[in-house]
């Protein structure tokens, strides 16, 4: 460790332990050494002890900065790991820190441009607009066109900040597997690797430019959701300028009600656009908290999202997408033994998992929550629980399945907090069985050779070349496997004859050493007989060459 990095380790312990967050130290006898060296530090007291451990965590990883507070939202989607007093407050972290300098954010704003800003923007305003834990953001209008932009702006020296802090954290996620008993089944390398890409590709804005680019073209001219225009010209890794949009904020209920918006049209829509995403596109918008959110003033009654910041995207392979859905229909139907074999079938669970067990607990979990009213589950949670309940039978951690459950939890919440009466369920399952029934039925096959139909007519003109080039390759390989059996043939023969002579000498020799061995002295017998299986054997020595 360099001085630097161990400054930093100590100005993060300090503030855990005095935050009192020893508490979550395991009582095993692994960690004994750790809460030994925890009472060596008995100069750091906890300061905070009269709050919650929930809060008292939250509290302290907003103090240590970006990178601990994103890992704490990260840790917020884990509610199969955390209990609801600590999962619920962390939940509650805001990625809202104090801005820094709008002159330095000039001045970054020159250097990726090359040149002054008003040569590029008029009405550049120097105060930023909003500021996060990573970047912030100013207003200004285009000068070719007289377009109202924002300018997003990295926060300066933030980068050497995130990768000390991260290998930190990368030390602290090889410990766990030693101080927790089932700490490997939760792969915590694979998550922190997971989460410090997604940290990293928000350190890139050309990669977010490039999402909020691809955002917008699969939602061209959709009612649901409109996303605001980028003008890659003038974007670097460090700065992003896009259209600037006005919209209600999704958590301004008051203003919603005031403008007229049809609540349950919008709560329904935020679901149908997040299953598009999924589904659809296999590109989903990762990062849908009410922050991100606005509602267009047009067409109150024909509600609009407007959807910013794409720095965390996700996506899912074709296998898990089919997986999900299907294990999301079979929960609509209560079909437990149908979860139980899509749970195996995937690998999210061992092969050799007793499904009958499975579904058994998957039962037990799950009836309780279906004697509510639809309107009343969340589909969050029951995802949540599923989780839960394979844990038991040794299921690991799918990263590629922790930025949907986020995002899902996130969608839920806003259209309860839109409209409590959302049926999210009769919302979701028509379009999930359309989408099933499109991967599996006959428009899947049209689709596919519809897809297929220009490389099949590009390839059309070559297909007499082709199958004369197959009957000649199949010609030349058989001609090659005739005479490799041959010769095996061959060589089978040369064996069996040599162990032949192998077997005819050993008889010789001892025949004739056994005659030598009762009548001593010279006899012309004995010796041929020996003469003869020295011969054989060097007869057969050859043959095995």
């Amino acid at each position: 460790m360099t001085p630097g990095e161990i400054r930093r380790l100590y100005y993060i312990i300090s503030v855990f332990l005095s935050y009192g967050l020893d508490e979550l130290i395991p009582k095993t006898r692994f960690a004994i050494p750790l809460r030994l060296w925890r009472k060596c530090l008995f100069w750091l007291s906890d300061k905070h002890a009269g709050q919650p451990l929930g809060e008292r965590l939250r509290l302290a990883l907003e103090q240590l900065g970006p990178v601990w507070i994103k890992f704490g939202q990260l840790m917020s989607t884990r509610r199969d790991l955390f209990p609801p007093n600590i999962a619920d407050q962390l939940a509650m972290l805001q990625d809202r820190v104090a801005p820094f300098d709008g002159h330095k954010a000039q001045q970054q704003i020159e250097l990726s441009l090359g040149q002054p800003v008003s040569a590029v923007f008029d009405n550049f305003e120097v105060k930023p607009l909003a500021s996060a834990s990573i970047a912030q953001v100013h207003t200004a209008t285009l000068r070719e066109n007289g377009r109202e932009v924002v300018i997003k702006v990295i926060r300066p020296d933030i980068v050497p900040v995130i990768k000390a802090d991260m290998k930190l954290i990368y030390r602290l996620a090889r410990w766990v597997p030693r101080l927790l008993h089932d700490g490997r089944r939760l792969r915590p390398l694979e998550v922190v690797a997971d989460y410090e890409k997604t940290l990293l590709d928000e350190l890139n804005l050309l990669r977010e430019a490039a999402n909020a680019i691809q955002l917008r073209r699969n939602f061209e001219d959709s009612k649901m959701l409109y996303v605001p225009e980028v003008f890659p010209d003038y974007c670097s890794e460090n700065m992003l300028v896009m259209e600037r949009i006005y919209g209600i904020p999704i958590s301004d209920l008051v203003a919603l009600e005031q403008h007229g918006v049809n609540l349950k049209l919008l709560a329904e829509r935020g679901v149908q656009v997040f299953f598009t995403q999924v589904f659809r596109d296999s590109f989903f918008h990762a990062d849908m908290h009410p922050g991100n959110i606005f509602v267009s003033y047009e067409h109150p009654e024909d509600p609009q999202y407007i959807g910013i910041d794409c720095g965390i995207v996700g996506s899912l392979n074709k296998e898990d997408k089919r997986y999900l859905a299907e294990n999301f229909i079979a929960f609509f139907n209560r079909d437990y033994r149908r979860v139980a074999e899509l749970h195996v079938d995937s690998g999210w669970v061992p092969p050799d998992t007793n499904v009958e067990d499975f579904e058994f607990s998957i039962r037990t979990v799950c009836e309780p929550i279906f004697e509510k009213p639809l309107a009343e589950i969340s589909f969050g949670h029951v995802l949540l629980n599923l989780f839960n309940t394979a844990r038991r039978f040794n299921m690991e951690v799918q990263p590629q399945l922790v930025l949907l459950q986020k995002t899902l939890l996130y969608v839920e919440g806003v259209g309860r907090q839109l409209y409590p009466q959302l049926d999210l369920w009769k919302t979701a399952k028509p379009f999930l069985e359309n989408w099933i029934k499109e991967q599996i039925g006959l428009p899947a096959v049209l689709r596919a050779l519809k897809d297929k139909a220009p490389f099949w007519a590009e390839k059309l003109p070559e297909l007499p070349e082709l199958f004369y080039d197959s009957l000649r390759q199949h010609k030349l390989l058989q001609h090659s496997v005739d005479k490799l059996a041959n010769d095996l043939r061959i060589e089978r023969t040369r064996h069996s004859q040599s162990r032949y002579l192998f077997g005819v000498g050993a008889t010789l020799l001892l025949s004739g050493t056994g005659i030598l061995l009762q009548r001593p002295g010279l006899d012309l017998f004995p010796a041929l007989l020996i003469a003869g299986g020295i011969v054989c054997w060097l007869v057969g020595w050859r043959r095995t060459e």
